[in-house]
């Protein structure tokens, strides 16, 4: 019997998908709009994402306008975004929501490479995490009789060349976040 990798690979491919979600919610100099796609505010009691009750645009490498499409819901929206921790103060006009992004500093270009660093190896633990679930039901197949020993072998060989695989990934589009930290 051969260990099936696939299902495996499908939670790599989900690690390494969460991780890129993460770095696109850090916030370098220029304006995203996946900064605010986690911050929520209250709304008729409920905690609902700025991103599904407005329109979020970038409207210039500096400036990210917010156009509630509730105008009664600005001032919520404010106070979260205020309270969340993008490290920008919102400036509203009544209508929209304003957030300017400053020029990045050394000393915050280098937290933001720590805080890049952190989370790439928090996925790379969560891909080795994977490896071992998976080898230890490749060891439990084995003991129970349902994979002789060279399957074992190159099961386990299968799963270590998926892990390097992906941990390479991780490693590239950290790579790729720090360039794009060091060019702004």
């Amino acid at each position: 019997m051969k260990f099936n990798t696939k299902p495996v690979e499908e939670k790599m491919q989900k690690s390494v998908a969460a991780f890129e979600s993460n770095l696109s919610t850090i916030r370098a100099s220029q304006a995203n709009s996946a900064i605010v796609s986690k911050v929520t505010f209250q709304y008729y009691g409920a905690p609902t994402k700025i991103v599904d009750m407005a329109s979020v645009t970038v409207t210039d490498p500096k400036t990210l306008t917010i156009s509630p499409y509730d105008r009664s819901t600005l001032r919520e929206m404010v106070k979260a975004l205020q309270a969340s921790d993008i490290g920008i103060t919102p400036t509203d006009d009544g209508s929209v929501i304003r957030l300017i992004f400053p020029q990045l500093t050394e000393e915050h270009r280098k937290e933001l490479t720590k805080q890049i660093q952190k989370m790439s190896e928090e996925a790379r633990v969560a891909i080795r995490n994977i490896r071992r679930d998976a080898n230890e039901d490749i060891k439990k197949a084995k003991k129970n009789g349902e994979m002789t020993e060279d399957e074992q072998k190159v099961s386990e060989k299968s799963v270590q060349d998926l892990t390097d695989s992906y941990i390479k990934q991780i490693d590239a589009i950290t790579a790729k976040k720090d360039k794009e930290l060091m060019q702004i």
